[in-house]
């Protein structure tokens, strides 16, 4: 045999292969571990607090329309030695303002962490504003940090005797690295023996495989899915480290998530969502436009020569009513989430269109998915 003809035998052998091995299936979606659970003790405290921001340009609270601040002023005077009980005070440069922050994991003590101010009386703007010594205080009634510094704010406000420009929000502002923690939070996670993770996106199968994707990594069964929600993980008795080790270990794992089909509409908005398993089963559609014109052109009508009538203005009032009937469209049964996609847009429908049509195929029973409205 020549090898020209031998070539010719191989290239026929490695096409008819290509064609005939199975399509790659779709890549599921992956995440990492720590991507997808919150670790209990591991979060954030609000802290809230009152306080005054001086050195405002006149746009500041007026002291009769905010009781409050006049009191916070003068108590502050007080303690400052200046005794004003009593007294006119008429200042345009004061603020009151609610601060709050949030105190992150594990702070210490010393540490800065950014606030933010919001005026709580009529104040116009907080540019250029000082907020004074302020404690911040958690949900305890405990101080937690002192806030204090230089406001910035995102927004300005103009105005002139006939018209006034306002861009953003001038009445609110932050402060970077403006409270410093005063009070730790105490929480020993390396000392722990046992925590839980919680899915931020609950759902079962995710969790068995989360539990499963750890207890082969480890070689032990230290995890164990509780619920949907809850994965509880135990520290090995030979395990080389402490629970920190062994968080620092697993969350690195990558697993494959699931979530249940679940389509999520915004009908203020026209916003809609889909899940990639919402399926649907094949249903007619017949969808009609009403459009209603209603159209105002009064009319003058004049009194007869020589007559004692008078001209009054008569209404008349144009309605027309036009329905654009559409014909049954199919929607066949869909597979993938984007045959179902391209199933709804061949119906040429606006948004807030579909949004009324995807409910009433859930309510047909069409619909294997859970909608839900925001």
């Amino acid at each position: 045999m020549k090898l020209s003809a031998l070539r010719h035998i191989v290239a026929a052998i490695l096409v008819a292969t290509t064609l005939l091995a199975p399509a790659a299936p779709a890549q599921a979606a992956t995440a990492r571990i720590k991507d997808i659970v919150n670790i209990e003790g591991v979060r954030d405290n609000q802290l809230v607090g009152y306080g005054l921001v001086v050195g405002l340009d006149g746009t500041g609270d007026s002291l009769n329309n905010a009781p409050f601040t006049k009191q916070s002023l003068q108590a502050m005077l007080e303690r400052l030695g200046v005794n004003t009980r009593g007294e006119n005070m008429s200042t345009g440069n004061v603020a009151a303002v609610m601060v709050t922050a949030n105190l992150p994991a594990f702070s210490t003590q010393g540490s800065r962490i950014d606030v933010s101010v919001s005026s709580l009386g009529d104040a116009k703007s907080l540019q250029g504003g000082t907020l004074l010594v302020t404690p911040l205080l958690g949900a305890d009634g405990e101080v937690y940090a002192i806030a204090q510094g230089s406001v910035t704010i995102n927004g300005f406000k103009v105005s002139g005797q006939a018209a006034e420009v306002v861009s953003g929000v001038p009445t609110t502002g932050r402060i970077s690295s403006g409270a410093l923690i005063e009070r730790e939070i105490n929480f020993s996670l390396g000392s722990e023996r046992t925590l839980r993770l919680a899915l931020k996106n609950p759902d079962l199968t995710t969790a068995r495989r989360v539990a499963l994707s750890i207890n082969d990594f480890i070689g032990v069964p230290c995890a164990t899915p509780e619920n949907p929600a809850t994965v509880r993980i135990t520290l090995p008795q030979n395990f080389n480290g402490n629970i920190v080790d062994l968080l620092t270990d697993i969350e690195q794992l990558v697993i494959q998530t699931d979530e249940p089909a679940k389509i999520v509409v915004d009908e203020n908005s026209g916003i809609i969502v889909m899940g990639k398993d919402v399926r649907v089963s094949t249903v007619a559609i017949a969808q009609s436009n009403l459009t209603v014109t209603i159209a105002e052109s009064p009319q003058v009508s004049q009194p007869a020569p020589l007559s004692n009538g008078t001209t009054t203005t008569v209404p008349r009032t144009d309605v027309n009513v036009n329905v654009v009937n559409s014909d049954l469209a199919l929607v066949k049964e869909s597979v993938s989430l984007q045959e179902l996609v391209d199933g709804l847009n061949s119906l040429g429908i606006s948004p807030r269109d579909l949004i009324a049509i995807l409910q009433a195929i859930k309510a047909a029973g069409a619909l294997q998915a859970d909608i839900e409205v925001m």
